[in-house]
Parts: C-alpha cells; structure tokens; sequence
C-alpha cells in the first residue's frame, strides 16, 4: 500500500479505477524491486545501478513547498494547445515535473506524480553524456518545414505529425515530402498519426508515404487489434509500425508487443510512472524502444533523458528535442538539441524565469488543487 511519508514503498496493487484511453482503466506502473534483462528487448544492457525500492511518498506540504506553477508560451500549435502548463517543484535529488495534460482525470495524471517523484526522491546515475533526438515537425505547410527545421541542429531523424484535424493526406504527403528533401535521403523520417486515422485511411496513407522510406509509423490507428490488423496489411510496404498511446495509456503497457501489434514500441517517462517504472516497460518488451517526451518542461526532459540513455534501444533517436518548441523554459540552460544531441543532466530551474513564466492565479490554484487529488489517489493505494 502506498503511504504519505514515513511510509511504504511508491506503487504496489490497488490502483483505484480510472479513464484510460483504450479500455477503461489505467496502467499499472508499479515500480519494480529489480529489473530483467534487457538483452532480448532490442538494445544494449545497460550498467546504470537501479532503484531496490521506489521511495515514498513525500507529504503533499513538502510538494507544495517548492511547487511552482508556469505557462510555457510555444512556437506552433501543437497537440491542440499553444501554451503548455506544468509544475516543477525540488526534491532532495533535485528539480522534477508534474505536467499531465489538463484534459487527464486524477486517476491517469496518479502515474505522472508517481515519476515527478521517482526522479526528486531517487538517484538516478547518467548513463551516457548525451543521447541523439530528433527534430519534430507538427502539422505546419510544407512551405515553412525547411525553416522549422533549423531549430534542432545536427538532428538526423524527424517525426512528422499527420492525421491533424482539418488537414489531408495530400498535405501530409507534401509535408513528409518537405522533411525528405530538406534533411536528405541518409535521414530517418517516422510519422506519428496519434491514432487518428482508420484502419482504411491508414492503409491508403501509408501508400501514399511508404515511398519516403519511412523509419516508422507511430500510433496510425488507436486500438490493439486495429494495429496488428494494419501491420499485417502493409506488411509489404516496409514501414514499421510503432505504438505510442497503446503503451502509456492502457492497463497493460505490455499488451502491444503480445499482441505482435507493433515493430518498435515509444515509451514516455512521466505517463509511465518514472525512469524506474519505465525501464521495467522497456526491458519487458521484447522489442526496440523509443523515449520520447511528454511535451515536458527542460526538467522533465532531463527525466526522459536519464531513461532513453539506460535503456533505449541503440540505432534511434529519441523524441526529446521538443525543448525547441517552446519560446520560454524554467531554467536559463535549457535542454535543446546540439549536434543533433541534449545532455545527460539535471535541470536547475531558475527563480527569475519561474516569475516570468509563472502562471496566473486561477491556473496555479487550479494546478495546486489537482496536485492535491492526485497525491489522494497515491496516499490511498
């Protein structure tokens, strides 16, 4: 059972039921005592030292002490939104984040307080100095791809968005075109669907892109069953697929890659629960994984950074370089792409950029308050 401090260990059984995305429920990200083998997930072992226990949780005051509350302006509408909104706050291993999406119920955001808590209360040692990202392209005109392109210097991989609402097939093949021509035919180019299409809309799109030479598709199609239809459907095309919102949004993170639904799974450290829940995905898995953001802050960025460096399967990029797609951060040494890379460290927030970006008074009472419901739904399991 889960405990306010001093207390049990984070996430063992008895989650309280809550909306999930595919079945009704929420994944169960229950920190592991122990790790196995990532041999046969499709990457290399990896030597970082690993939590016995995830640590408990921390009294809601001693959160609120040092939460602050920021509204970070972005360059493009992205996932529908144009400002993104989380709390950081400082534990004793440093600055972390809480920043589930607004339209998420406590039940779901319960995972996202679980990792802002496994990355300020447990030491997590870098097992690299930098790990490559790639650049993300949302659903712009192609006419503007090569300038938005210029933000993630070095980046040899893109992840193009498609399926957007109120655009085409036309212009996401004229957009995938863009990213073709501009990065070059030795760069990897993935699209990303967020499980938009139909399985027939998939089908024809994935005609239409396959000619790109696509690395992956992630998410075309939202359900299980709909994604190990398609894969078997365009299983001649030579596109992979890979699952997204079918692994940090279900019961069981796991029930993809059982299905044989997907060629490459993408796991998120906050929707997963941490560093610590999220290694014990990937190292399940049984196939190559993929870390990508959350839309974070610098401080969850370097959460997804400590991850993808641990355990994410080599030969890939990792969706972290979204630092780029926002006009303010939290810190005055933000975690962007250099060399098609970001560190490996900690992000120091910074006070005068807190007050800069601090969110207003009813957002930040809002935030405070959900902070408080989601520590009740830890507290109780």
């Amino acid at each position: 059972m889960l405990v306010r401090c001093p207390g049990g260990p984070l996430g063992t059984a008895g989650r309280t039921p809550g909306r999930c995305w595919e079945d009704g429920s929420v994944p169960d990200v229950t920190p592991p005592t122990s790790l196995p083998s990532s041999e046969d997930r499709g990457g290399a072992p990896s030597s970082e030292p690993v939590p016995s226990a995830g640590p408990v949780l921390p009294d809601l005051d001693d959160l609120l002490a040092t939460a602050r509350v920021v509204a970070l302006p972005m360059r493009v509408r992205f996932r529908g939104i144009t400002v993104r909104e989380a709390v950081v706050m400082r534990g004793p291993e440093g600055w972390t984040e809480f920043s589930p999406f607004v339209e998420y119920d406590d039940a779901e955001a319960a995972a996202w307080l679980r990792a802002a808590v496994d990355f300020g209360w447990t030491r997590h040692e870098p097992a690299a100095d930098s790990v490559p990202v790639n650049a993300t392209v949302p659903a712009v005109a192609a006419a503007d791809v090569p300038d938005l392109l210029l933000r993630y210097p070095g980046c040899t991989t893109a992840k193009v968005k498609v399926a957007g609402p109120g655009t085409s097939i036309d212009d996401d093949v004229a957009r995938v075109a863009a990213v073709r021509r501009s990065m070059g035919e030795d760069a990897a180019v993935r699209v990303d669907a967020n499980g938009l299409w139909s399985l027939d809309a998939a089908t024809h799109a994935l005609e239409r892109l396959a000619p790109f030479r696509l690395q992956y598709a992630e998410q075309p199609v939202a359900s299980v069953a709909d994604l190990a239809t398609l894969r078997t459907r365009v299983a001649g095309l030579g596109v992979p697929i890979a699952a997204d919102e079918s692994v940090r949004k279900a019961a069981d993170p796991l029930a993809v890659a059982r299905a044989g639904a997907a060629d490459v799974l993408v796991v998120k450290a906050q929707p997963l629960g941490g560093v610590t829940a999220a290694r014990a995905v990937i190292a399940g898995a049984g196939l190559p994984c993929v870390v990508s953001s959350a839309l974070d802050t610098s401080v969850g960025l370097g959460m997804g950074a400590f991850l993808a460096a641990a355990a994410m399967a080599p030969g890939y990029a990792a969706g972290l370089g979204t630092g780029a797609m926002l006009t303010g951060d939290v810190t005055a040494d933000p975690l962007l792409p250099v060399d098609g890379r970001i560190a490996v460290r900690r992000v120091e927030a910074d006070t005068a950029l807190l007050d800069r970006w601090a969110a207003s008074p009813e957002r930040t009472a809002w935030w405070e308050a959900r902070l408080g419901r989601v520590h009740a739904v830890l507290a109780a399991e």
